[in-house]
C-alpha cells in the first residue's frame, strides 16, 4: 500500500511539473494563437481616439463587430508586441449591403489615416469599390465579382510564406501573389510605398460611416 501511495504521489508531482513547463513554454511554429476572446478587446490596440471616434469596435455575441467610419484596430497580443513574418492567420467574416473593410499583414500601430506600412486583403461583397473579398488590394485585385454573400459567414484565410501571399474564401485561393525581387511600391503603387512585405502585425480596419462588419474566431500562427 506504501508503494502505490508513493507512485501516485510521484505521478501527481511529474504531472504538475509537466504542467508547469507546458504553461511558460515560449509559441513556436506551428501554435494556433488565439486573437480574439469573444468578451472584450484584449490584446487589440484602436486609433479610433486619435480618429476623434469612439465605438467603432465593439464586441457583442462573441462578434468582433466594426461599425461607425475610418479607424483601425491593431493586434498587439497580450506583450503589445505582437509581429509575424511567415504566418497563416484565419478568421470568420460576415458583410452586410454595402460595406468596406479590409484585414492588414504585415502593418504595425500608427495613430492615423490608412495603414501606409503592409498589404491590405480586401473584405467587400457589394461596396461600390470594384475591388471585392479576398484580394490584395491594388496590387492584385478580385474585381467585380465577390467570392462572399453579405449576411453570410465565410472563411477567411491568408497565408505569407516568404515572398508569397495566399488568400482563400471558404476554401477557394482568390488571390495566389509572389511579390517580386525588385519589387518597389513607391515605382509601381501610387501613393503606397510602403506595400511590400517584411514583418508586422495583422489589422482590422473600419472603412466609413455606413460600413458594419463582423468578426469572429480569429487566429493566427507563425510559420517557419
Amino acid at each position: 500500500m506504501e508503494r502505490h501511495a508513493a507512485f501516485r504521489i510521484m505521478k501527481k508531482t511529474l504531472f504538475c511539473l509537466l504542467s508547469l513547463v507546458l504553461s511558460h513554454a515560449p509559441l513556436l511554429a506551428g501554435d494556433w494563437i488565439s486573437m480574439f476572446n469573444g468578451k472584450d478587446l484584449s490584446g487589440w490596440k484602436s486609433n479610433e481616439e486619435a480618429e476623434k471616434k469612439s465605438g467603432v469596435f465593439t464586441v457583442k455575441d462573441g462578434e468582433l463587430v466594426v461599425n461607425g467610419g475610418r479607424a483601425h484596430l491593431f493586434y498587439v497580443g497580450a506583450d503589445g508586441k505582437a509581429s509575424f513574418r511567415n504566418f497563416e492567420f484565419k478568421a470568420k467574416v460576415k458583410t452586410t449591403p454595402g460595406s468596406n473593410s479590409g484585414i492588414y499583414l504585415h502593418t504595425e500601430y500608427q495613430d492615423l489615416n490608412w495603414p501606409s506600412k503592409g498589404y491590405e486583403c480586401q473584405v467587400n461583397a457589394t461596396h461600390t469599390d470594384r475591388k471585392k473579398t479576398g484580394g490584395l488590394y491594388a496590387v492584385a485585385d478580385v474585381m467585380d465579382q465577390a467570392p462572399n454573400k453579405d449576411n453570410e459567414w465565410c472563411d477567411y484565410t491568408i497565408k505569407v510564406d516568404g515572398r508569397r501571399i495566399v488568400i482563400t474564401i471558404d476554401g477557394k485561393v482568390t488571390t495566389d501573389w509572389t511579390q517580386p525581387e525588385d519589387w518597389d511600391p513607391a515605382k509601381t503603387l501610387n501613393n503606397m510605398p510602403g506595400r511590400k512585405l517584411g514583418e508586422g502585425t495583422i489589422a482590422i480596419q473600419g472603412h466609413d460611416p455606413k460600413s458594419v462588419i463582423h468578426f469572429k474566431d480569429l487566429y493566427i500562427k507563425a510559420l517557419p
